[in-house]
């Protein structure tokens, strides 16, 4: 079997720990990545407020982690909009990579208090790229998001063409693009955006009223609720299981080419309708739960700030990252029913 870029990226950082700082590590995805770079030996710095993210998520992480492993993580809970505090954690450690994952990532809730979302993604932004920059790190890698699309007409979304934003968070993503490129040009600091699309799996917040489709659908089948999709029956979105946006996130450090470009797509490459993931997921539940139907879904409006169809060319991740997705949407959807599934128990 070929030994993918990936293999050779955790090859590496297993012989050659680095030290990585991860904002929002308390989130769903930053706690993912917290627990793959734990398993790799790696030390790691975390910062979060528990604004959206959960102490639990850290501790389900320790619980899956080995006690040495756990001991090359330093929690540090704070808010990245205090200068002070974030001058203070980058002056008691010297990181090689910073992974910033802190952010206001709903498209909805940005549309209910566009304030909040501008002072997170773009001033809180802005503080921890100029400490990486005055700290000279190896790289800055940050979440943005396909919502820079806009309304972009194509369902294939390349990373060069736009449409019009359309909501709050769409533009605070794109600033982010925009300042990390000119601090890149303007600095020298290597900036890597990776613009996720449609992410699900563990730890993926379920019930709130900004939560997204997958794990709200897999709470509302386990407990014979409706299910609505916002939109028809041609909505679409490129669903990407989280351990493929860990790969990413990893790769986006590790590998060298990566600075060449300064901004991915990152998703599966494939384009699913929701009507076709009501299904997929109907026939995992039914199947899974024994005398369990789920009802067939229903219709309402698309909702401010969504947009109708998604799909993530992944070229240049592929020909820069060495990114491949090792995850299907039906193997990511039984992985992360199991993890529903725990938690409803």
């Amino acid at each position: 079997m070929t030994e993918t870029k990936y293999d050779i990226a955790k090859t590496s950082l297993i012989s050659f720990p680095k030290t990585w700082l991860i904002t929002g590590v308390a989130g769903f995805i930053g706690s993912n990545i917290l627990e793959a770079l734990l398993k790799l030996n790696q030390s790691v710095v975390g910062i979060d407020n528990f604004l959206t993210g959960k102490a639990s998520n850290l501790e389900e992480v320790k619980e899956l982690v080995s006690e040495e492993q756990w001991k090359n993580f330093v929690f540090l809970e704070g808010d990245i909009s205090n200068i002070d505090f974030c001058e203070c954690v980058f002056s008691n450690f010297d990181f090689d990579y910073v992974l910033h994952h802190a952010a206001i990532v709903s498209s909805v809730r940005s549309v209910d208090d566009p304030i909040l979302t501008n002072q997170i993604n773009i001033n809180d932004f802005l503080n921890i790229l100029v400490l990486a920059r005055d700290s000279k790190v190896k790289r800055f890698i940050y979440a943005s998001s396909c919502a820079v699309y806009g309304n972009y007409s194509k369902a294939t979304k390349i990373e060069d063409i736009i449409g019009d934003f359309v909501s709050p968070y769409a533009i605070t993503k794109y600033t982010n693009e925009l300042y990390a490129k000119l601090f890149s040009e303007l600095y020298g600091i290597e900036t890597v955006g990776l613009r996720y699309f449609n992410v699900f799996g563990k730890r993926q917040s379920f019930g709130g009223i900004y939560s997204t489709v997958i794990p709200n659908w897999f709470i509302d089948m386990i407990n014979g609720k409706d299910i609505y999709i916002n939109g028809d029956e041609y909505l679409s979105r490129d669903f990407c299981y989280v351990e493929d946006c860990v790969q990413a996130c990893i790769l986006a450090a590790f590998t060298k080419e990566a600075s060449e470009r300064y901004v991915y797509n990152i998703g599966s490459g494939v384009e699913t309708t929701l009507c076709n993931l009501f299904y997929t997921m109907k026939r995992i539940i039914e199947h899974t739960l024994e005398n369990t139907i789920v009802p067939d879904v229903m219709y309402r409006e698309l909702r401010s700030g969504d947009v109708k169809y998604f799909r993530a060319n992944i070229n240049l991740a592929k020909e820069f990252l060495g990114y491949v997705p090792e995850w299907s949407l039906f193997d990511g959807l039984e992985k992360s029913l199991d993890w529903y599934l725990d938690k409803e128990k």
